[in-house]
């Protein structure tokens, strides 16, 4: 018997498309769970998906009042090749929600340092730093043999005192701001690089080293040890995401309601 939601037949087919959408995310979010768990899991929350987007649809496509003039228009060209029926449900549905959702209140200041307090540790900026480099590229064009003397002298120039910036933008094959390559934490470089850079401490300049790309002279400007992120660095964001699940909630909630009164059989 296929399953209906106030008489709309959900197909299997649009079950199967519920599933294959979820299974990578519950894969991702259950790392510990069995297959097997995850599923039943799978099956049964695209089920409860589907049966709560048709409920909503409908409930926003039983709203008498028209949509406003033009709108439908406006989307339409902004969303080519989309049906104009699928376009009205979108909005009706986002006109319905901004309706359930517009008295509202956004988040008082004690809920987000309330929230930041808790949560400070799921905020956490990684060890940053700040190298410069000068390199010279092995390639086709460019030989092991070749490029060696050129980074020795280089280095050379470096040992009399020459200024790091003005040598690389000078003779690096990557010139351009003194070979400063901005803050980045782990995991940006390849293995080669970042075995040198992070051992290094501020201000100090490592010996000629080996990548993939070439021969390399970097020097630390700077490092940052990881911690939380700062409040005000991040209380618009959580303000924000405070009040994205309140309005999240009030849907919820009106879903539920609409499921309590609706016939649902399989």
């Amino acid at each position: 018997m296929p399953l209906t939601v106030n008489g709309e037949e959900i197909t299997e087919a649009d079950l199967r498309l519920e599933e294959e959408r979820l299974r990578a995310q519950l894969r991702e979010a259950m790392p510990g769970e069995t297959a097997a768990t995850i599923e039943a899991r799978t099956i049964e929350w695209a089920r409860e998906n589907a049966i709560e987007r048709v409920l909503l649809r409908q409930a926003a496509m039983a709203e008498p009042e028209p949509l406003p003039e033009g709108a439908l228009d406006t989307a339409a060209s902004a969303n080519e090749g989309v049906e104009r029926e699928a376009l009205e449900v979108q909005l009706r549905i986002e006109r319905l929600t901004r309706r359930l959702t517009a008295k509202l209140v956004p988040p008082r200041p004690k809920e987000v340092s309330e929230y930041y307090r808790e949560h400070r540790d799921e905020y956490i900026t990684p060890e940053l730093i700040r190298v410069a480099h000068i390199v010279k590229n092995v390639d086709e064009q460019n030989s092991e043999e070749t490029v060696l003397p050129q980074i020795q002298a280089i280095e050379a120039e470096l040992n009399q005192g020459a200024d790091f910036a003005e040598v690389a933008d000078r003779l690096s094959d990557c010139p351009g701001r003194g070979g400063d390559l901005g803050f980045f934490p782990r995991g940006q470089m390849v293995d080669e690089f970042e075995a040198v850079i992070f051992a290094l401490a501020p201000g100090q300049r490592s010996p000629i080293f080996r990548t993939p790309f070439g021969f390399h002279i970097a020097k630390m400007l700077d490092r940052k040890s990881a911690g939380p992120r700062a409040f005000d660095e991040l209380k618009d964001l959580i303000a924000n995401l405070l009040f994205d699940l309140k309005k999240q909630r009030r849907i919820e909630q009106y879903i539920d309601s609409l499921r309590s009164k609706a016939e649902i059989r399989q």
